[in-house]
């Protein structure tokens, strides 16, 4: 970097394109057409910048971070447009961003009454930053700033997409600017959604292979109380119950409770669909009244059709002892994590 001696005149000016900008030695301030302004070097300053908030935020994070900023801080600068007609104002805009260091811009066409625009723009300051990373990305600062400014100036949700870019080759990126439903707003939500979504996804993946290791352990092991996690417990009912069979595994069962201090009790009745008996019906709902009254909520999983309609004809109810239902044991297990605040 080559710094000049200090031999400059006092308070000094220069017009660039037909825009003022000054600088006050008094207090070491810069006035960019009339408006308070700052320098920052593109390839070292401002490339950290942005490294650190994709680094801190993630790439996808900080792409939406930068459009967002750009699209705010443009809906403000048009402010310093809307002074002027329409018409003046697209024959000056190109100016501007050129004396301020943003690269070569053009306007190469608008339609006011139909809300659109070309602007495009070559060798910008984020375009230098994105090519030295060598990440491949696309500008979203620039035409997100634009995107804000016509909407301004249009009084409309305006929205881009990119026609031309320079990382693809072409000699200059082009935005083609037009109402849209699309809004940074809206990408905000959709990236929180996306997220959450892949933090969903991942949990159920690892329940699915929790749940697994279950079904494995259920068809090697005898006991009839697993447990899953500290709190919860699973008791695979399986096979044909007469009432000797019933009470024994009921007995079984509660004796091992209090040990556990279990606050979830999953019965997993998916193996019982073809043997649907009153033994059943009188076992499941002795289990359920049971681990209620030594303080565990009972959860029902793979309720057959069958089985449905024999429960109600038997006047068996959920009510009373709080019972969940669910189709699958990876529902009835997550269930009962979120409900003690856990996650695997």
């Amino acid at each position: 970097m080559d710094f000049p001696k200090n031999d400059l005149p006092a308070n000094p000016k220069k017009d660039v394109f037909g825009i003022k900008i000054e600088w006050d030695e008094a207090d070491g301030s810069m006035r960019y057409a009339g408006e308070t302004a700052m320098v920052m070097w593109v390839e070292t300053a401002m490339k950290s910048f942005l490294e650190t908030i994709s680094e801190i935020s993630g790439s996808q994070v900080a792409n939406v971070v930068l459009e967002t900023a750009g699209y705010r801080m443009g809906a403000i600068v048009s402010e310093f447009f809307k002074t002027g007609e329409i018409h003046d104002i697209f024959q000056t805009l190109p100016s501007v961003y050129r004396a301020a260091g943003w690269g070569l811009t053009t306007v190469s066409d608008y339609s006011v009454e139909n809300k659109t625009a070309i602007i495009q723009v070559k060798d910008s300051w984020e375009y230098r930053i994105n090519k030295i990373q060598s990440e491949g990305r696309d500008p979203a600062f620039l035409p997100g700033h634009f995107a804000g400014l016509l909407s301004n100036l249009y009084e409309d949700n305006i929205w881009y997409t990119i026609e031309k870019s320079q990382l693809n080759g072409d000699d200059c990126y082009e935005f083609y600017f037009s109402p849209s439903q699309i809004t940074p707003t809206q990408n905000i939500h959709e990236l929180t959604r996306a997220q959450e979504q892949r933090e969903i996804s991942k949990l159920e993946e690892m329940v699915e292979e929790r749940t697994k290791d279950l079904r494995e352990l259920v068809k090697e092991i005898s006991s009839p109380l697993i447990p899953v996690f500290d709190d919860i417990v699973v008791i695979p009912l399986m096979g044909t119950y007469d009432d000797m069979r019933a009470n024994e595994l009921l007995h079984k069962t509660l004796d091992k409770l209090p040990e556990i201090k279990a606050n979830y009790v999953i019965l997993d009745l998916t193996g019982i669909n073809d043997s649907v008996d009153e033994y059943m019906i009188s076992l499941i709902q002795k289990m359920t009244q049971s681990a209620a009254l030594l303080g565990s909520q009972c959860i029902l999983v793979g309720i057959s059709p069958k089985l449905s309609i024999e429960m109600t004809n038997a006047n068996f109810t959920t009510r009373e002892t709080h019972i969940g239902c669910y189709s699958t044991l990876k529902h009835a297990i997550m269930y009962a994590l979120s409900q003690e605040g856990k996650q695997i």
